[in-house]
């Protein structure tokens, strides 16, 4: 261990230190950077248990993930300043989080948006990074929740980044620490990353106590780095994953469900889109692009149909244009790939689920616990009070949605 103190210091030492700094190195040249064979099809627990304590000590660990080799180092002060100075690293750039399963997230972004959901759904663990940015109620709950060192070493100006890699020794590894870890790319800075152990070893040998040699990584390219704002994914770090890629992981699909799709879903769908336009401060026909989508369909056994004329009329009093709108039939393809699925009836709420009963979970009546009864065959007057109760509704729902 007095090396792993002696190599921790390096970092803060300042010019009136440099007198120790030969001591310091000549430590470092004395430790020899252990090397452990690992197959990734039958992971040795034992000694990825030993690698993960090595790291809760304070040690640097390099292991293997689907991308490149990272290094594994615990959130403390020194172990950091450590790794800054064998890295050659900007001790004021911050390491990205790196968490065993994908549901650790919630320790350090206790609020969620639906598309970072949605992209963390599909592409964790994975080769992506996501950065979250955190409001200030949420910075304030994560001041008093971490620890002090913990805090200010991972966020950064209201966010921080977190990886949830794709290999199971690094899944292993990063869920059998005791402290949270950050494991930067094993090379130093201005250097490729190392993709295999011999790269890692030409870079880091006596700089590092262990080396997880499961062989080469399966890409072979860093992850995609990526921000997600209101206004879509912003790729911070080209890597594994392409825009258009990340965009159809990440939509967010909403689905309105009543009988023939000619009166009351079609103006659902359309007075969503106006007020989830209004709450993301889009235009509506930008929802698509920055990755929020809409449809609606009904149960009966019918397709092509224009939308009403008295359903029409009812949204442009409200300045919403349906003419458009096509019915279409509900299938069990609809129901999976929506995200969130509005019912006008219970009845129509049955049929969704016997379609498909893992929809129940994400299928709710529009009004809450109130039905919205059929307008069809009355007046004007009628569909104008259907648009204005399912208005009420759908501000209601789009208040409760966190983007």
């Amino acid at each position: 261990m007095i090396i792993d103190y002696c190599c921790g210091d390096i970092g803060a030492l300042g010019g009136e230190n440099l007198a120790i700094r030969p001591l310091v190195v000549y430590f470092m040249a004395q430790m020899q950077t252990k090397v452990v064979k690992l197959d990734a099809t039958n992971v040795d627990s034992a000694k990825i248990k030993e690698a993960a304590s090595l790291v809760d000590d304070g040690g640097l660990v390099a292991f293997p993930t689907e991308t490149v080799y990272g290094i594994a180092c615990r959130v403390k002060t020194d172990s950091l300043a450590r790794l800054n100075n064998i890295k050659g690293r900007d001790p004021t750039k911050y390491y990205t989080l790196h968490i065993g399963q994908k549901n650790d997230v919630k320790k350090y972004v206790p609020t969620i948006g639906l598309r970072a959901e949605k992209l963390i759904g599909n592409a964790w663990p994975g080769p992506l990074t996501i950065v979250f940015e955190l409001d200030r109620k949420d910075i304030d709950e994560q001041k008093k929740n971490l620890e002090r060192e913990i805090f200010k070493s991972l966020y950064k100006n209201n966010s921080i980044g977190i990886r949830c890699p794709a290999h199971p020794i690094a899944t292993m590894l990063l869920q059998s620490t005791y402290n949270p870890v950050v494991a930067p790319s094993a090379n130093i800075a201005g250097q490729p990353p190392a993709v295999n152990a011999d790269q890692v070893l030409a870079q880091l040998s006596r700089q590092i106590e262990l080396l997880l040699d499961a062989g080469p990584c399966k890409y072979k390219n860093s992850s995609t780095v990526v921000k997600i704002g209101n206004m879509g994914i912003e790729i911070l770090r080209p890597g594994v994953f392409p825009q258009a890629q990340l965009d159809s992981m990440s939509a967010v699909k909403f689905l309105f469900v009543c009988t023939g799709n000619t009166c009351r879903s079609p103006m659902a769908e359309g007075i969503f889109r106006k007020y989830l336009a209004e709450k993301l401060q889009s235009k509506v026909d930008q929802l698509n692009k920055i990755g929020y989508k809409t449809f609606s369909a009904g149960v009966m056994d019918v397709a092509g149909v224009q939308a009403s004329a008295e359903a029409i009329a009812a949204c442009a009093a409200k300045g919403i244009d349906i003419k458009a709108h096509r019915n279409k039939r509900l299938s069990k393809e609809l129901i999976e790939e929506s995200d969130l699925i509005f019912a006008m009836e219970r009845m129509h709420q049955e049929k969704i689920i016997a379609l498909c009963p893992e929809a129940a979970s994400k299928c709710f009546l529009l009004a809450g616990d109130k039905e919205i009864s059929d307008p069809i065959g009355h007046p004007q007057e009628r569909f104008n009070s259907c648009a204005d109760m399912i208005e009420t509704a759908v501000k209601k729902r789009i208040g409760e949605l966190v983007i």
